[in-house]
């Protein structure tokens, strides 16, 4: 496996996405665990997750929970796993997702996120997503007190603009590590956040990097390019997209989300693959 860094610290160039081990359609709990088991096993150091990642409203925390559970029953070494998670978005339970920036909140749902995963600091801890009723600044501070009392080891932001970006790294006092933004062949519009990121020294994590749980199986076909090029090398579309990704920037680290072990076997073998400039330059 092929390394990359947020903050200082290095993790798997390809993480792992835990949204769809819990959302609507997941499978059972044996068949999750055995994917993270498996990712764990194909050399992926960063699980991706949130308080949010549920279906029912007296479940908050399922996939926190989930992934607690599947790093204590693995066998082998998970000193080096980063869990980055998230505080600010909520599921009421009926399929709509709500907002939370208020400090207060973050601050308590960092605090249940911590119980949940059983540590005394949480790795990488994100704003999911900015709530128009609170000031950034606000919320960002959050971060910042979480930050400077040791209850995270490093603060991030999620579905950013530049501006953003900006604001939550002077907030942080520099210390913002990773922006986390939708992006995929499907889903380009966050090229400039992309931009600023490897302008900044801050990693890009992007989310739905297949372009989402309902069409990621059918990349090949939305996207012919990257189909062909796949037929070429003998490989997924799913891993010509990912190495396309890997090669924007150094910064860039992609959480594919997976509920099988041989999709995120598949997803993981992505850093093994080279494309040629013509190719990048095929794919844009």
């Amino acid at each position: 496996m092929q390394y990359r860094r947020i903050g200082d610290v290095q993790v798997s160039a390809i993480g792992l996405g835990g949204m769809p081990m819990s959302i609507e359609g997941r499978p059972d709990e044996t068949r999750s665990v055995a994917t993270i088991h498996a990712a764990l096993d194909a050399g992926i150091t960063l699980i991706d997750t949130a308080d949010a990642y549920q279906v029912h409203a007296d479940e908050v925390g399922h996939n926190e929970l989930l992934i607690a559970r599947a790093l204590a029953s693995y066998g082998g070494d998970t000193s080096d796993v980063i869990v980055a998670t998230k505080g600010g978005h909520l599921r009421p339970g009926d399929g709509s997702w709500q907002r939370d920036g208020s400090p207060e909140h973050l601050r308590q749902a960092c605090e249940a996120s911590l119980k949940r995963l059983g540590v005394d600091a949480i790795g990488l801890y994100q704003f999911h997503r900015p709530d128009p009723t609170v000031p950034y600044e606000d919320s960002v501070g959050a971060l910042r007190d979480l930050l400077d009392e040791g209850k995270i080891r490093m603060a991030g932001i999620s579905n950013a603009n530049p501006e953003q970006i900006r604001l939550a790294d002077s907030v942080l006092g520099g210390r913002l590590v990773s922006v986390q933004n939708q992006y995929s062949p499907r889903f380009r519009s966050s090229e400039p956040e992309l931009v600023l990121c490897d302008e900044l020294d801050i990693a890009f994590l992007p989310w739905s990097p297949l372009g989402g749980i309902s069409s990621a199986a059918e990349l090949g076909s939305r996207h012919q390019v990257f189909g062909r090029i796949a037929a070429a090398h003998g490989v997924s579309p799913q891993q010509v997209c990912l190495s396309w990704m890997l090669a924007k920037s150094e910064r860039v680290v992609p959480i594919p989300g997976s509920s099988r072990p041989e999709t995120i076997r598949d997803s993981a073998e992505a850093v093994n693959l080279v494309l040629d400039e013509a190719e990048l330059a095929e794919l844009g």
